[in-house]
């Protein structure tokens, strides 16, 4: 399959006779990535599945409005964070329970997952990761696993440079605590 630069998926895109390919394009290049990013935040695959779909309806209800701002996956990572935010958010309020208890329920299915594989660090280290604060946890996982520099963090989030750099660094110093067990 030909490699397409996201220009030239923009340019299929705007053409109405191309529109449908290029979104499977778009979908094919970015699908994957996409997934893993919302299964951090959601442990479960199921909901990372449904939370994937989701973002990649807005992505096809959004993309004639794309600005080209930003890289075009900058953009779908933007409302993939939005939209796995609002699936947690949707999951304390319809259970009526508090976020740490969404959090030791996500907990409780990371260990007993059988699609998940990791070591003890690694479990430790994901259970570590789902004490956060939403936010925090979402700074950790696009610095951490993702990479991403903080001036992208800060197109994907709106929120300044200085605090994505300070949200993280709690973050890390949970995580280090959580882990260490002081």
């Amino acid at each position: 399959m030909q490699k397409y630069t996201d220009k030239e998926l923009l340019d299929l895109f705007g053409d109405e006779n191309k529109k449908h390919y290029a979104f499977n394009l778009i979908v094919h290049k970015y699908q994957q990535k996409t997934y893993f990013h919302i299964r951090r935040m959601v442990i479960n695959h199921d909901d990372a599945d449904d939370v994937t779909q989701n973002t990649f309806i807005k992505v096809w209800k959004g993309l004639e409005k794309f600005r080209e701002d930003s890289q075009l996956y900058t953009w779908i990572y933007r409302i993939a964070t939005n939209e796995a935010l609002t699936f947690l958010k949707q999951k304390k309020t319809n259970f009526f329970v508090p976020f740490a208890d969404v959090a030791h329920e996500l907990s409780n299915s990371l260990t007993s997952g059988k699609d998940i594989n990791a070591d003890h660090l690694e479990m430790k280290l994901q259970q570590a990761i789902l004490k956060l604060p939403a936010q925090q946890r979402a700074v950790f996982n696009m610095r951490y696993y993702d990479e991403i520099k903080y001036e992208d963090m800060s197109k994907i989030t709106g929120t300044s440079v200085g605090a994505l750099k300070a949200s993280y660094h709690h973050a890390v110093k949970k995580i280090e605590k959580f882990i260490t067990g002081d």
